[in-house]
């Protein structure tokens, strides 16, 4: 019976599969190379690496079935990670695009937005609100000029818990019709303790453009008069 030399045989191979895994490196190598320089491992590299290793896996030691189950795991989930990220850019960038047209809708018109300063036409009455945390006795409002002076003192009365809205004529408090311009109005209550506390209070303002995030975050929109901007969401309510 003649025997077979099983180690020169297996050295064959073994020599064999050497050769072919040395091409197959350098092949593997360009196309990781590659991958590392787009600082991320594409799809397509991913199966080109795949499909490199089954070719040239040592036929005395092939891949486990597992370790391969798990290797195809890892694509899918690449697969899906990728189109989860395209998916998920496509809605922001939707997002954007119709909060950019709805906010550039806004330009020219009149808006209420939370502040405590509004560029006055004092020609005719501007309504403003204050926003009342809880019942209190009386609510004031001190209306003071752009160089600090006192124009005018609105007194609300008793005011219940939320919005309480306010006129001023546009006349000081002599009756005489103030300069048009740019005006403070600090809102005041009184504790229980007597001590003055501030309100927050809301006040016309017209948009006059709107700067885009260029970081995906909100937009802002540009008052007249100096007012400075506000974010779309602070608009409380939106007027002609």
């Amino acid at each position: 019976m003649a025997i077979v030399d099983t180690t020169s045989t297996n050295t064959a191979v073994q020599d064999l599969f050497n050769t072919k895994v040395n091409t197959a490196q350098n092949n593997v190598a360009s196309t990781a190379s590659a991958a590392t320089g787009n600082q991320s491992l594409g799809k397509d590299a991913f199966l080109q690496l795949l499909v490199t290793q089954l070719k040239n896996q040592n036929p005395l030691s092939p891949q486990d079935n597992g370790a391969f189950v798990a290797q195809l795991a890892q694509f899918s989930s690449l697969e899906g990670i990728n189109t989860l990220n395209d998916s998920v850019n496509a809605i922001s960038s939707n997002f954007s695009s119709s909060q950019a047209l709805q906010a550039s809708s806004l330009v020219g018109r009149s808006i209420i937005t939370q502040t405590d300063k509004a560029l006055v036409d004092t020609s005719k009455s501007m309504t403003g609100s204050v926003a009342v945390t809880s019942a209190v006795g009386n609510v004031s409002v001190k209306i003071t000029d752009a160089n600090g002076n006192v124009v005018r003192t609105i007194d609300m009365g008793a005011q219940s818990a939320g919005t309480a809205d306010f006129i001023w004529d546009g006349k000081n408090d002599a009756g005489e019709v103030a300069a048009a311009g740019t005006y403070t109005f600090n809102a005041t209550t009184k504790n229980d303790a007597g001590e003055s506390v501030a309100l927050v209070t809301s006040l016309p303002a017209t948009v006059t453009s709107v700067t885009l995030s260029k970081t995906g975050g909100e937009m802002l929109l540009n008052l007249a008069g100096g007012m400075g901007s506000v974010k779309l969401s602070q608009i409380q309510t939106i007027g002609t």
